[in-house]
């Protein structure tokens, strides 16, 4: 290895293209970007002639308009600025990792980790033993709840007792 050159690399900054290039463009031509294209023009035009509709009738004498007419393009707006950072995200390509993630030339072959979401665990629980009270209504209460928690699809009307 060179002496100029850092002895730490990261992977994602050689695999990903530089931004603005065309490889980099290529990106936003998938069939889930086109769909994303198409719904921002359609929502964009569509905000734009409703405010337009709503200045309309304000001019004509609906006072309450106005504030539809200014909140129309507001809207048209955003949709613009979401659709721009989602297209910025994307031509940069994923986070460059930190400092802490970054790898050395013997280790460049390890994947970053990623979490995974997996099945919840069942824990069975056993239920503490409450002595029986000299009340007959607590005490058949207790055998009730303690039934439910042994059964846990059961309804209560499945209760034997």
């Amino acid at each position: 290895m060179p002496a100029n050159q850092p002895a730490t690399r990261t992977r994602l900054s050689e695999r990903a293209p530089a931004p603005g290039t065309l490889e980099a463009m290529k990106r936003l031509w998938t069939p889930a970007w086109i769909v994303r294209h198409v719904a921002m023009v359609v929502l964009v035009v569509g905000f734009l002639g409703l405010g337009w509709w709503q200045l309309s009738r304000a001019a004509g004498g609906n006072p309450i308009s106005w504030g539809y007419a200014v909140e129309w393009p507001v809207f048209a707006g955003f949709v613009v600025f979401v659709w721009w950072r989602e297209v910025r995200q994307e031509l940069r390509g994923p986070e460059a990792p930190g400092p802490a993630a970054e790898t050395t030339e013997s280790s460049a072959t390890v994947e970053p980790t990623r979490l995974a979401v997996r099945r919840p665990v069942r824990v069975s629980r056993t239920a503490a033993t409450v002595p029986d009270s000299n009340d007959p209504e607590l005490t058949a209460y207790n055998r009730y709840l303690r039934w439910l928690t042994d059964n846990p699809g059961a309804r209560p009307g499945d209760y034997p007792g």
